[in-house]
């Protein structure tokens, strides 16, 4: 009998995992869209063929066995890139760094990091250190980008590895629902802010044994998650297929002309005046200014008036290079949403001018509104939006007010009859204590005056002790008037007086 199968594999290559492979299903978004992506195991695969012939008797046999697959304990292998927003290398990758690490108990702070199998390059046998695969030769977490790699980076991770993290509890690195944040630290004099990126493993699926690892790739940050090299984009799902090549590509956080710049486009909303009074007209500017490197397209502005404001609809006005644009205004209820076709050129500003009316609802709000702009860059699409900018307006009641006006005066009454008449002086720095806890102080005449006063009914008291040698002169007149204190009736938006008459003591006459 005579036996054929393949050739045996040395040990080294046995010891280095075999070959691996990795599929990867990403697409760009905002917020916390996910991602699916997928990551193969190493398998081998053995068949055994037979054959027999008995010449003296004419008889032929043989066959072919079942085939054998053997699954390894490889280490599943996420391979990346950091990259500019458009898949353009960034200038310099010195002092960037990748990690990994598992999420706290909550799920979204970063926890302990992840303690990778330590490998090398090239992998020298039988010293138990199995081999590793460029540019993290050594499996380090974290791993330093250089400019020499172009700012590639791998992990390898060891099924074998028990995890450490509450949220990771009973499951190894490879485990389904095992969960990491992979975080992009910039240098630390960088302008790029650090990026996350949560990654939570799911059931396997397809495969020889269901070898493939499938993960959720989640963007903390708000930035788009993207990828490099051939794709198959079904809707926001893309899958690659060749697992040298290609991985988990970042979109880096690149300043001013790099479309992910945090300020990408700029929204600044100002206003004709600094308050209003309800039946005046206020006119509000939008200035949208585009901080990128490439024209925005599908430009939509959210508005946001305050209460008892309505926009004047023939009022819209959109300018760009001193230029009128179109400009659709679509309004419902306090809402205002302004769309325009016209692109926004590079480092160019667009002006969105609108009028509004105040009406007497306006005193029921806080005259706060606020602006929102959002675009799509004109050559992948990519989402960005800036805003709230919010602009605060005085709302003046005019003759709308609910506010009185307290004036008085304190003065020598010679007749006694509770009125200032020619040559009764006032009394200057008399002090009168109004219910609501206000002390006011007469002027040089004597004269007081308190503005916005609440209506209703309202009282005062003379302080005596701020007027030595004067007492409370009496009235014959009106008893009331005979007591230190005075009430009165305000009505909204009215006026009235409060007198106080006095009278020097015995004792200052006598001198």
């Amino acid at each position: 009998m005579k036996l054929s199968q393949p050739p045996k594999p040395k040990p080294g290559a046995w010891r280095n995992w075999m070959h691996r492979m990795i599929a990867v299903l990403l697409a760009g978004s905002f917020g916390q869209a996910p991602f699916i992506a997928i990551a193969r195991a190493a398998e081998i695969n053995n068949r055994a063929a037979f054959s027999y012939r008995d010449a003296e008797r004419n008889i032929s046999l043989g066959g072919t066995s079942a085939e054998i697959v053997v699954e390894t304990a490889s280490l599943i292998d996420p391979l990346g890139q950091i990259l500019g927003c458009n898949g353009e290398l960034l200038p310099n990758y010195d002092g960037f760094s990748v990690a990994l690490y598992e999420p706290d108990a909550s799920g979204l702070e970063l926890g302990p990091i992840v303690p990778l199998t330590g490998t090398e390059v090239p992998d020298i046998e039988d010293n138990g250190i199995p081999g590793g695969k460029a540019p993290n030769i050594e499996n380090s977490n974290p791993f330093f980008l250089t400019n020499a790699d172009a700012g590639q980076y791998n992990f390898l991770f060891d099924p074998q590895t028990p995890l450490q993290s509450p949220i990771n509890t009973g499951l190894t690195q490879t485990s389904t629902d095992a969960v990491y944040i992979l975080v992009v630290n910039p240098p630390a004099d960088s302008v790029f802010p650090q990026r996350r990126i949560k990654l939570e493993l799911v059931t396997s699926t397809g495969g020889v044994n269901n070898s493939i690892i499938r993960y959720v790739a989640t963007a903390l940050d708000g930035i788009p998650i993207g990828t490099s090299g051939g794709s198959q984009v079904s809707e926001t799902v893309v899958e690659i297929f060749n697992a040298e090549t290609q991985g988990l590509n970042l979109f880096s956080l690149a300043l001013g002309m790099v479309m992910c710049d945090p300020n990408q486009v700029s929204i600044t909303k100002t206003a004709d005046r600094a308050a209003a009074q309800p039946g005046d007209t206020v006119v509000y500017r939008l200035e949208l200014r585009n901080l990128t490197d490439i024209e925005l397209e599908s430009i939509t502005v959210e508005d946001i008036l305050p209460q008892g404001f309505q926009l004047i609809p023939e009022s819209v006005t959109g300018v760009l290079n001193e230029q009128t644009v179109a400009l659709d205004a679509q309004a419902s209820g306090s809402e205002i949403i302004f769309t325009t076709t016209t692109p926004l050129p590079v480092d160019a500003s667009m002006s969105v001018l609108y009028a509004v009316r105040v009406t007497p609802d306006a005193l029921r709000g806080d005259g706060e509104n606020s602006a929102s702009v959002s675009a799509e860059r004109s050559d992948n699409q990519f989402f960005v939006q800036d805003g709230p900018s919010i602009h605060r307006l005085v709302i003046d009641p005019g003759i709308l007010t609910d506010c009185a006006t307290l004036i008085g005066r304190v003065f020598v009454d010679k007749n006694f009859d509770g009125e200032q008449q020619p040559g009764e002086a006032g009394i200057p720095n008399a002090v009168v204590f109004l219910d609501d806890g206000n002390r006011i102080v007469t002027d040089a005449d004597g004269l007081y005056s308190v503005e916005c006063m609440l209506p209703g009914t309202r009282s005062g008291v003379l302080d005596l002790t701020s007027l030595p040698g004067y007492t409370l002169a009496p009235n014959l007149y009106f008893n009331e008037r005979n007591s230190q204190s005075r009430m009165v009736n305000i009505a909204p938006g009215g006026m009235v007086r409060m007198n106080f008459g006095v009278t020097p003591t015995f004792q200052e006459e006598a001198k």
